[in-house]
């Protein structure tokens, strides 16, 4: 059973031929078996995840099922879970036992998914590898030695395993997407806004994004059609209604016109990663969609300004963590500044450290318009190419990342190289746009991405676009040998 993507299993259940309970248990005993390789989850609750699984054969029964109705899944360990700990990887919230379900929780829990655990993460999410986690790194399915990608590593590690059909992530610079590629599943970052983020402990409030990762861009679709919608609780939510995304699936691609920024393929990406990306553009080619050479000027501007955006922001959003109201609290303060600094000092890793004094240093007074300004500013620009852009081609393609998985340990003294990491996904974020990696090969026998990406809410071509390239191929059906 774990060798079925989310649609197959989705069919199986509607068929009788394995209830959820059985289904259930399967990923549980994998999760059993092979997590300790891995180190995927965080938690696991195996006790309620059975009891979520009775309760959707009852559904089944009473004829009340949908899509997602007795499907497994993971949720990284950002989103609040009523009554299970969130963590987001730190020491900071090591204890915390969230009161409430976050809306993607709830909404997905309402579509009868089975949350099977939740998955390990780079610290509050800041990280490209997986590796600032207080619980450990993840290790990559696909050779123990590197990393899957980060911060969403855990859930894609877990879903490239089979441990789970599908996984929640999210998605600040890249999160999503960068560890897709790197594990050799699909991943979709939608528009900002399509998916509410109540609930979903902040990073960066003007980037974040949580989507869900798959195998197939076909299950992608089945989880965000139940995950997207207007929350009136998330003021950013973006007030529109929800297409079926499953529904135009399999219309051909004759005529669809794909951009492809020749910013994207010079200096920086590796030669076998862009051999296999360059294959992949001319499957596309068969399959009847047109090239446009296009250019991203601004592409080059968007990693300084993110690590500008996204510290400043994290630097706010985790002010509220400071020993006094929940989180980690030091042992036996002197004062109230005791308190504060050995808090703050002990809960959070040294990545979270780095990005809140240096956000903190770019809001300060007389550094603000020298830098984040100024950041936003470029941000304006870099949106303002994908909008010409998309003014000749209906998506931009390319690679998601410029190397495939790296070894555990070779970039994490080294904060500049692993910012790179991202570097053909953060513009994504800073414009607010939706973009899906999917697995196209492999380089050095490690899985390659290729990174599309669409105008504002057009995720259903994203989806469609990627679909009709995995009915063609098989990239996203390959299974890493140690968890087949």
């Amino acid at each position: 059973m774990h060798e079925k993507t989310i649609a197959q299993l989705s069919a199986g259940l509607a068929a009788g031929e394995f209830s959820s309970e059985e289904l259930t248990r399967a990923f549980l005993e994998r999760v059993e078996r092979f997590n300790p390789q891995l180190n995927a989850f965080i938690t696991v609750t195996a006790e309620a995840a059975l009891a979520r699984a009775r309760a959707a054969d009852q559904r089944r029964h009473r004829d009340e099922a949908g899509p997602l109705t007795g499907v497994p899944i993971v949720h990284k360990d950002i989103f609040c879970t009523e009554g299970v700990r969130t963590s987001c990887g730190s020491r900071m919230l090591d204890r915390f036992v969230a009161p409430y379900d976050a809306t993607v929780v709830e909404k997905l829990n309402t579509a009868g998914a089975v949350m099977l655990g939740k998955t390990n993460m780079d610290e509050f999410a800041m990280g490209s590898s997986n590796e600032t986690s207080l619980y450990g790194p993840v290790h990559n399915p696909w050779d123990l030695a590197m990393v899957p990608g980060g911060s969403s590593g855990g859930s894609a590690a877990a879903v490239a395993a089979r441990l789970t059909p599908g996984a929640t992530g999210t998605d600040t610079g890249g999160s999503i997407r960068q560890p897709a590629a790197l594990c050799g599943i699909t991943g979709l970052k939608p528009t900002y806004g399509r998916v509410s983020r109540w609930g979903m402990i902040a990073y960066a409030s003007s980037l974040d994004q949580g989507g869900p990762m798959a195998r197939s861009a076909e299950d992608c679709a089945l989880l965000l059609g139940a995950m997207a919608g207007f929350d009136p609780r998330d003021s950013t939510s973006a007030d529109r209604p929800v297409p079926d995304y499953t529904a135009l699936l399999d219309r051909p691609l004759d005529g669809l016109k794909i951009g492809l920024p020749k910013e994207y393929f010079g200096e920086g990406l590796d030669g076998a990663v862009a051999q296999v990306v360059e294959e992949a553009i001319a499957e596309y080619r068969k399959l009847g969609a047109e090239t446009v050479e296009i250019s991203l000027p601004n592409s080059r501007l968007a990693i300084p300004a993110y690590y500008v955006i996204a510290p400043a922001e994290c630097s706010s959003n985790l002010a509220r963590f400071d020993g006094v109201r929940y989180g980690h609290r030091c042992e036996n303060p002197k004062d109230l500044l005791d308190l504060y600094t050995r808090s703050r000092g002990e809960g959070f890793g040294p990545e979270v450290t780095r990005r809140i004094l240096v956000g903190t240093f770019a809001l300060s007074a007389g550094y603000y318009d020298a830098y984040y300004l100024k950041a936003q500013q470029i941000r304006r620009l870099i949106s303002d190419d994908f909008q010409r852009a998309f003014q000749q081609v209906d998506v931009i393609a390319g690679p998601t990342s410029p190397t495939v998985a790296f070894k555990l340990g070779e970039k994490v003294d080294d904060p500049i190289t692993m910012y790179l990491s991202d570097i053909y996904t953060i513009a994504v974020n800073l414009a607010g746009l939706p973009g899906l990696s999917l697995p196209v090969g492999f380089a050095a026998g490690l899985p390659v991405g290729l990174q599309l990406i669409g105008d504002y809410f057009a995720e259903d071509r994203l989806l469609h676009t990627a679909h009709r390239y995995q009915q063609a191929t098989d990239w996203h059906l390959r299974a890493p040998a140690a968890f087949a």
